[in-house]
C-alpha cells in the first residue's frame, strides 16, 4: 500500500500563491489516481483536484478550477497542487489522497 506524506502548507495572504507536495512511498503505477481534499472544522472532506495516474489528465472542482493546478513528477513518485489567486475560503487542511490511503494533511491559512 502507497503512504503519503503532505508538505507546503503555511500561512498566506489573499491572492498569495502556495505549492502543495504529496510524496508517495513507492510507485504510484498500480493505483488509479491521486489527489487532493480539503477539510474544515465541523465539515465533511471536500474534493479538490484529482490526476489519473493512466494518461495524466486532471480535473479540478469548480471552486479551485481556474485557480489551482494539480501535477505530478512521475520519477519523484510526487504529487504537486500549486494554488494560485488564494482566498480566505480555501482555508483548511489539505489532505493528500493515493488509492485508499491519505496523508497526515497540512495546514493552508489564507489571512491577511
Amino acid at each position: 500500500q502507497v503512504e503519503v506524506v503532505e508538505s507546503g502548507g503555511g500561512l498566506v495572504p489573499p491572492g498569495g500563491s502556495l505549492r502543495l507536495s504529496c510524496a508517495a512511498s513507492a510507485d504510484t503505477v498500480s493505483i488509479s489516481g491521486m489527489g487532493w481534499h480539503r477539510q474544515v472544522p465541523g465539515k465533511s472532506r471536500e474534493w479538490v483536484c484529482s490526476i489519473a495516474i493512466s494518461d495524466g489528465s486532471t480535473y479540478c472542482t469548480d471552486p479551485y478550477r481556474g485557480r489551482f493546478t494539480i501535477a505530478k513528477d512521475n520519477a519523484k513518485n510526487t504529487l504537486y497542487l500549486q494554488m494560485n489567486s488564494l482566498k480566505l475560503e480555501d482555508t483548511g487542511v489539505y489532505y493528500c489522497k493515493a488509492g485508499d490511503s491519505w496523508g497526515q494533511g497540512t495546514q493552508v491559512t489564507v489571512s491577511s
